[in-house]
């Protein structure tokens, strides 16, 4: 999905099709019951309900496990958006409405959660959600476009052996799981910030990125496990504040379709090049 086709579509009244809101329609509730109903049965039927309550989960995973709820509300954003455009819809009510898919899809999932023995309805998630929400649509809504841009990278990290059930067990578990590992950023295509010229490359970027390590649990690095306890409470809990390159792909431009569907698919990741992370005054040649 690429913001900048959004920019283009027209969006003048007069292109609206009800066919094909209908049909976007149809979809996203279809999407949105089916993804609701396997969450249902996949994730919270092991777990017992009970009253709706809330649960203050500000202080896990050094938050970012927050960033990452931000991350999901703005790409679901984009995608409403782009979907409400492709319909005609107006640009105000295409940035507003559609932008607000992954608000009210992650939303969804802390009610489910706040009647969940297992967990609770989180007021911090809610305000991760909301922040992801606002940067898309509050930017289109502004500037027609995304100057900042949320990405993601991953490496693997060691932490994840020693506590393979909530970290992961493999590469595609870890990717999801193990907070150690990702690192979130806004990038900033520069020629959108800076006074360069234009014969400036438009997709080269600064990106400004946050991750941590030392993490092995949400709130600690102490845990029991049939009836053991392991206490790694002397490895320290770190955040990490990165600068780097970047590229934004979703600015190069290519008459290859299947290069244009590829820079679409994968944009979201941030690409791995030269970083500096500001606390421990180290420097990547490459930082995926």
């Amino acid at each position: 999905m690429s913001i900048e086709s959004l920019n283009a579509q027209n969006t003048d009244t007069s292109s609206f099709s009800r066919k094909r809101l209908q049909g976007v329609v149809i979809a996203e509730t279809s999407i949105y019951g089916a993804t609701m109903l396997g969450l249902n049965q996949l994730w919270y039927k092991d777990y017992p309900r009970e009253h709706f309550h809330f649960f203050n989960d500000n202080k896990e995973w050094l938050q970012i496990d927050k960033v990452g709820h931000s991350f999901s509300a703005y790409y679901l954003g984009l995608v409403g958006m782009e979907a409400l455009h492709w319909s005609g819809v107006s640009e105000t009510k295409s940035t507003w409405i559609g932008g607000a898919l992954g608000f009210i899809f992650l939303s969804s999932i802390e009610v489910f959660d706040g009647f969940s023995q297992g967990w609770g309805f989180s007021n911090g998630d809610m305000i991760a959600n909301a922040s992801g929400y606002l940067l898309a649509a509050g930017q289109q809504q502004l500037f027609k476009k995304q100057i900042a841009m949320m990405k993601f990278s991953f490496h693997p990290s060691p932490y994840a052996q020693a506590r393979p059930n909530v970290l992961g067990r493999n590469f595609s578990e870890q990717f999801m799981k193990d907070y150690n590992g990702q690192t979130y950023w806004l990038s900033f295509a520069i020629a959108d910030v800076f006074p360069v010229g234009e014969k400036f490359p438009p997709w080269l970027a600064l990106a400004f990125g946050y991750g941590a390590k030392g993490m092995y649990g949400g709130f600690d690095n102490v845990w029991e496990s049939k009836g053991a306890t392991y206490d790694f409470s002397s490895t320290k809990r770190e955040r990490e504040f990165y600068a780097a390159l970047d590229i934004n792909l979703w600015r190069i431009k290519t008459k290859s379709k299947a290069l244009q569907s590829i820079f679409k698919t994968i944009g979201f990741l941030k690409i791995p090049l030269p970083a500096y992370e500001f606390k421990s005054k180290r420097f990547y040649p490459f930082y995926f």
